[in-house]
């Protein structure tokens, strides 16, 4: 062999010497790479290869009113889960779909084709929720036959109440894909995983969901299950704490139900914070039925009447918007409140004859009686001489045409009517329509939570609060997790004489007037009726008061509307009432005599 032959040997086997380090460097740094630095990461993604998460719901967070009735809590449920087996035939897995569609209450076709899917994917499936006792005893019995068939526990909602605060607690469905996009990506949601659709349940989900616990199932490198390996239980989510006083909201929901009419709300504030302390809608529907949709559920989705008449309903404000003409007549002094002027049961405006409700007269009326018998004559001759642009401007501070801020969906900003905004839309003014403005009807038109707001504003003596239904947001061990406070959006200012006047015409309408039924010894109560005209049937009723102690602040305000209910002197006062007397117990234990007054 010649030097140059030799020469070659040597590099050649230099260069694959120098190729062996080189790989075998390689080699060392990805195992030390996959062994030490990132042993965690590998390490989870290989169980995650072998392993399936059957997911098992964690209790959510519970909602609870402020004297600790819990509204939406847990239950124990069982779920079905089918973990397919290859050995199974098509004729067997009909059959299967068969037997566990009818224990199920689901339909056959669509729990074959889920079964189906299982089958050809090697992977389990949920096929049901929430079953009942009958579902479970009769699957049990199955699994003999069947065993790829298990029934799961875990926990599912619950709302004890049904119907009671439901505009406000929302209700939960199965999770869809623009949900699943937004919520996966913070906490770990399943693709069946049920979520808040409306209401509290919707708004504070990420606080009400809890981390789901799960069956580990041990599969094969095709993903075909072995074996259940683990199991784990979830952590439940935090508490939800509302500003609900559940004795009024009771009182609201009862008194409403006795009345015959199908329509109606009752709301109840805290004049110095806007708290709400009841919210009582009829019709309300029961969340407890989308809680695990089926068959029946579906036919009785017309009961499901999720229109929130509290914030979306606007109703003429009727009589109850005397407080408000009454208001401008006392901060401008026209007429003098003491002036009185003749009801003979009718006003004659030239051109049409305005009624009053009183076909055969008030006789003479001053503010203050004029209030209490609620005379539409009295108000027609005073908005004529205070004019409807003083009472547009008084309304327009109460918030009459704008939203409260309370945290609903699609809340309703009313009407504010009056000539400043008939000249914005470039059209006349004319007497007629002054005479409307000064009772509350016309274009006015107002939200029963605007009602309720204004109601609070007259106890508070001007204090115009946001109203909220949120207290705090607590974790199971207590601490803290949000807390609301108060927040006052604006102070409406007038004169003390007003205020005192105001305060003695309201008293009034309790004494002597048509407030007379909700009259309560021992408690100072100020109201006023209203009575809407309704081109669709029977009028609408109104009442709004506020109460308190002799030498106290009131600590409620009421407003409450019954549509078709005639008389607010009757129906809506009712209502009223029932959360007054809840509100001050120890003042109206002793059963009195029913308390008749003029009937408006």
């Amino acid at each position: 062999m010649s030097l140059i032959d030799s020469k070659n040997e040597f590099d050649r086997f230099d260069f694959f010497l120098g190729a062996f380090y080189f790989i075998f460097v390689l080699f060392l740094v990805r195992v030390i790479d996959i062994q030490i630095l990132k042993h965690d990461y590998y390490l989870k993604l290989a169980e995650k290869n072998r392993t399936q998460v059957i997911n098992q719901a964690a209790p959510r967070g519970r909602i609870i009113s402020s004297d600790n009735v819990v509204i939406a809590s847990n239950k124990p449920s069982y779920s079905l889960i089918y973990f397919p087996d290859a050995k199974i035939t098509g004729e067997a897995l009909k059959k299967m779909a068969l037997y566990a569609a009818k224990y199920c209450s689901s339909d056959k076709e669509f729990v074959f084709s889920l079964l189906s899917k299982a089958q050809a994917s090697q992977k389990p499936v949920k096929v049901a929720s929430n079953l009942g006792s009958y579902a479970i005893m009769r699957i049990s019995e199955l699994k003999n036959f069947y065993p790829g068939f298990q029934l799961v526990p875990e926990a599912i909602r619950e709302y004890p109440y049904a119907a009671s605060l439901s505009h406000i607690i929302g209700y939960m469905g199965k999770i869809d894909a623009m949900e699943w996009k937004a919520y996966s990506s913070l906490q770990d949601y399943s693709m069946d995983a049920m979520v808040g659709k409306t209401g509290v349940e919707k708004i504070y989900e990420r606080n009400l969901k809890g981390k789901d616990g799960g069956l580990y199932v041990e599969v094969d490198n095709k993903g075909r299950m072995i074996k259940v390996a683990d199991s784990r239980e979830g952590e439940p989510g935090d508490d939800v704490i509302l500003t609900i006083d559940f004795k009024m909201q009771s009182a609201a929901d009862k008194a409403l139900a006795e009345l015959p009419y199908k329509r109606g709300v009752a709301i109840a504030l805290d004049p110095y914070s806007g708290k709400i302390l009841a919210y009582a809608v009829k019709p309300g529907f029961d969340p407890n039925f989308s809680v695990n949709y089926s068959e029946e559920k579906k036919e009785k989705s017309a009961e499901f009447d999720e229109f929130n008449i509290g914030v979306q309903g606007a109703y003429p404000p009727a009589s109850v918007f005397k407080i408000i003409t009454s208001i401008a007549v006392l901060e401008n002094g026209r007429p003098a409140p003491e002036e009185k002027f003749f009801c003979p049961g009718f006003f004659d405006a030239g051109d049409r004859i305005f009624k009053c409700w009183e076909k055969k007269g008030h006789k003479n009326m001053d503010l203050i009686s004029g209030l209490a018998h609620s005379c539409d004559v009295y108000y027609y001759n005073a908005a004529l001489k205070v004019g409807p642009l003083e009472i547009e401007k008084i309304a327009s501070e109460f918030g009459f045409g704008q939203k409260t801020g309370a945290l609903f969906l699609s809340e309703n900003s009313g009407n504010l009517f009056g000539p400043r905004v008939r000249a914005r839309k470039k059209s006349y003014w004319f007497i007629g329509d002054t005479l409307n403005l000064a009772i509350g009807q016309g274009e006015t038109l107002v939200t029963p939570i605007q009602m309720a707001v204004f109601a609070a504003a007259l106890a508070s003596r001007g204090l115009i609060y946001k109203p909220y239904y949120l207290d705090r947001v607590v974790k199971r061990n207590g601490d803290e997790v949000l807390k609301n406070s108060p927040e006052l959006k604006s102070k409406v200012k007038l004169k003390d004489k007003t205020w005192e006047k105001i305060y003695e015409a309201m008293r009034e309408v309790v004494a002597s007037g048509t407030g007379r039924p909700i009259y309560t010894e021992g408690l100072e109560i100020y109201g006023k009726t209203g009575t809407a005209q309704n081109p669709h049937g029977k009028d609408h009723a109104w009442f709004v008061c506020f109460a308190a102690r002799p030498g106290e602040k009131s600590k409620v305000a009421v407003a409450s509307l019954v549509e078709h209910g005639e008389h607010g002197s009757t129906s809506a006062l009712s209502v009223a009432k029932a959360i007054i007397r809840a509100a001050y117990p120890q003042v109206s234990q002793k059963d009195e005599e029913k308390i008749q007054g003029p009937v408006e």
